[in-house]
C-alpha cells in the first residue's frame, strides 16, 4: 500500500490499511489515521493530527507553515477530523501562536481543487470548497456551508451553518447561517432554501427562517432590535436560535 518512492518520516504514525502514492512525503509528527488514501505528489507535514478516511490527491499541500509574517517557526498544528476530500492543489495551513495555535477542519468535507485554508481557520463538517476557493486566516465556516467557486473571505470573518456563497462572491464581513451572498459586493440574496431542503428541513422550519431573514434584511432594524425579535420568534422555531448566537457574536458586523 506504501508506493516505493513515498518518503514518510520514521516518527510519522501511519493507521491501518493507509495507501501512500508514487513521491508523496509524509513528515514528521504527522498522525495518519486508517483508511487514508494518499495519492501521488502529495506532502503532508506536522504537527498534523489527520483522522480516518481523508483522501489527499496529487499536489496538495497538508499542515505546511502559514504565510503570516509574524510566524516564526513555532510549534503549531493542524487537527483534520474523517472522511475529508482534498482534490488536487489544495492547501491547508497549521496555526499561529497568535491564536490557538491550530487549524482545524472537522469531517465529511469536500475542498475542491486549488482550494486555500489559512492559518487558525475552524471548519466545521458536510462543508463544500469549490475551486479556487481562498479562505484567509482566522476565519470561522460553520457546518453544510458551500462557498461558490472562487469566493475569497476576509481574515476573521464568520460564515454560519447552511451559508451559500455564489461565485466569486468577496466575504468581507460575517455571513450569516442559513444566508445566501452573491457578488463582490456581498449583497444577501435571501436564504439558502433549496439546500436546507437537501437536509431534511420541513417547509414550516424553513418559511420561518425566511421570516428570520425578513427581520434582519428587509425591517429596517438596527442588529439589536432584529436580535431582540428573533428571540420571541425562537420559542416557535429552534432553528432561529443558531441565527441569534451567530448575530450576537458578530465582531465584523454582517452582509448587508
Amino acid at each position: 500500500m506504501i508506493h516505493s518512492t513515498a518518503v514518510i518520516s520514521p516518527n510519522a504514525k501511519i493507521g491501518n490499511n493507509v495507501s501512500v502514492g508514487p513521491f508523496s512525503i509524509i513528515g514528521d509528527d504527522v498522525v495518519l489515521g486508517d483508511d487514508c488514501r494518499v495519492e501521488s505528489h502529495v506532502v503532508i507535514k506536522g504537527p498534523s493530527r489527520i483522522g480516518r478516511g481523508n483522501h489527499f490527491y496529487q499536489f496538495t499541500s497538508i499542515g505546511e507553515d502559514c504565510q503570516d509574517k509574524k510566524y516564526a517557526g513555532e510549534r503549531t498544528e493542524l487537527i483534520v477530523g474523517d472522511n475529508n476530500i482534498f482534490r488536487e492543489g489544495v492547501t491547508v495551513h497549521r496555526g499561529t501562536v497568535q491564536d490557538e495555535g491550530i487549524t482545524r477542519i472537522g469531517s465529511n468535507n469536500l475542498l475542491m481543487v486549488n482550494a486555500h485554508v489559512a492559518h487558525d481557520c475552524v471548519i466545521g463538517d458536510n462543508t463544500i470548497l469549490a475551486n479556487n476557493v481562498a479562505v484567509a486566516g482566522h476565519v470561522e465556516i460553520g457546518d453544510y456551508a458551500i462557498l461558490g467557486g472562487t469566493t475569497a473571505v476576509h481574515q476573521f470573518c464568520k460564515i454560519g451553518a447552511h451559508a451559500f456563497t455564489g461565485g466569486g462572491a468577496i466575504i468581507l464581513r460575517d455571513v450569516p447561517p442559513y444566508v445566501m451572498v452573491s457578488g463582490t459586493k456581498h449583497i444577501p440574496q435571501g436564504i439558502n432554501s433549496e439546500g436546507l431542503k437537501r437536509r431534511g428541513f420541513g417547509k414550516e422550519t424553513i418559511m420561518a427562517i425566511k421570516r428570520a431573514y425578513k427581520v434582519i434584511y428587509r425591517d429596517n432594524n438596527t442588529l439589536e432590535e432584529a436580535i431582540k425579535k428573533l428571540t420571541e420568534m425562537a420559542d416557535e422555531c429552534p432553528e432561529i436560535g443558531m441565527l441569534i448566537t451567530f448575530l450576537a457574536g458578530a465582531e465584523r458586523g454582517i452582509v448587508r
